[in-house]
């Protein structure tokens, strides 16, 4: 597992999980935090009831969301990761 060396709010997201009952949650990382990927998706899925799937294409900032992946794979809830401001 790699040191995550960011603040990426792990338990919040895993209480928002748990809370909405989401059983298939869409991962996006922008190229930087794509390293983390792997080991987030691993944690999810160990600590809550949900599979997840992780969008590889690039992202180009917050505006680039995947609305319409997230409705062609009928995904309960999609986590993007990148900054706040």
């Amino acid at each position: 597992m790699h040191n995550i060396d960011y603040n990426l709010e792990i338990d919040r997201i895993l209480k928002e999980i748990k809370k909405s009952k989401a059983k298939f949650v869409g991962l996006q990382f922008p190229e930087g935090l794509k390293m983390y990927a792997i080991d987030i998706a691993k944690e999810i899925e160990e600590k809550t009831d949900a599979k997840t799937v992780i969008f590889i294409n690039p992202t180009y900032g917050a505006c680039d969301t995947k609305e319409k992946d997230a409705e062609m794979l009928n995904l309960d809830l999609v986590i993007h990761f990148g900054h706040t401001e």
